[in-house]
Order: structure tokens, then sequence, then C-alpha cells
């Protein structure tokens, strides 16, 4: 097992679940039925600040190498706030966060965070999309080097993983943990559509 075997274990164990959040509906989601410009913004700038401020919390009970690098990808994650929103603001954290929150131990938060970036690139080729077909090419041309990032950002975790993780025990870990991130994202965003009267099983 490696880190990129672990990322296209993920995708095809979880195929319906990435195929839904990466749709359309995902981003009426994202946005609370409201799938406007500066929805998308807020919401691509809220999770950011939710990531990092996961990482930030991390660092204090991390150490070496790995506390670095958590900072690292927090100020990257800010960095991407402001990159997409004027005055970055959280708003509600999507539910994936309460549970990379909960993970201890290195190798299952380093598999929390994959799983959490292979969510935010099926959502951030969505959020591409809406604004090439807004005609808004300058606001696309910000969420490609928004998407951009995330892939950088997945491929650090990637390389982290293969240095950190050691025997069958620490893959296992983090693959549980990559797991449960995307579930709680799919759940989420099931939930958040049956509360808008939508059957998430007729999306695609």
């Amino acid at each position: 097992m490696n880190g990129s075997d672990l990322a296209a274990d993920l995708q095809d164990e979880h195929e319906t679940a990435f195929s839904r959040l990466g749709s359309s509906k995902a981003m009426y989601a994202v946005t609370g039925g409201e799938m406007d410009g500066d929805r998308i913004r807020a919401a691509a700038a809220t999770d950011a600040l939710a990531l990092a401020e996961v990482l930030e919390s991390w660092t204090e009970s991390g150490d070496g190498g790995e506390a670095d690098l958590f900072a690292d990808l927090a100020a990257d994650a800010l960095d991407r706030a402001a990159d997409v929103a004027d005055d970055p603001e959280i708003g509600e954290k999507p539910n994936l966060y309460d549970a990379l929150a909960a993970f201890e131990t290195t190798p299952a938060r380093l598999g929390g965070l994959l799983g959490r970036s292979l969510v935010a690139l099926e959502h951030a080729g969505q959020m591409v999309g809406f604004f090439v077909g807004d005609a808004d090419p300058m606001a696309a041309d910000d969420f490609r080097g928004y998407r951009s990032d995330l892939e950088a950002e997945r491929d650090r975790v990637i390389e982290a993983l293969d240095a950190t993780c050691e025997g069958d025990d620490n893959w296992a870990a983090a693959e549980d943990a990559a797991d449960a991130v995307v579930e709680a994202a799919y759940d989420d965003y099931v939930e958040t559509l049956e509360s808008m009267g939508i059957k998430p099983k007729n999306v695609c």
C-alpha cells in the first residue's frame, strides 16, 4: 500500500459518493439552494477556513515534521480562502470537519486529510464549471487556481502518508479515517438535499 494506491482505492470504493459530490446538485447543497457567485465563493472560503481551524488545532498536539506540515497546510488554506472571497468568514462548517477533528494519530489524520482533499476536488471541479457557465472567466480562473492548490495539497498528503505509514496497521488507520471523512461528506450531502425536498438517489 502507498498513498497513491489509497487514493485510487477510495475513489473506487466510494464511486457513487464521489460522482454525486462532483455533481451540480452538490453545489446546490453547499450553497443552501442559492447557486450564485457570492454563495459559491462563500462556500469555498468556509471550507478552507474550516480546514485551517482543524489543522491549527493539530499543530498544538503534533510534533516534528507532522506539526510543520499541518502548519503549512493551514497557512495554505487561509491563503485559498482569501483568494476566493473578499474578507472571508467561516459559515456553517461541513460535517466532515467534525469527523476530521476527532482523529488523534498521525496516520488517521493524514488519511482523513486525503479523504477531505478528494471531496474538495470534486466540489472544486463544479465551482470552475459554474463560473464558466456563468460567463465569468476571471472567476473561473480563480477557481482553476483553487483547484490546482487542492491538487498540490492532496499530493503533499500522499507524500506524508508514504513517509509516515509503516506497516498494515498504519495504512488501515489511514484508510478507516479517509472512509469516515468521505462518508461524512456524503451523508451531509444527502441530509441537506432531503431537507430541501430533493431525493438524493435520483441525483447523478
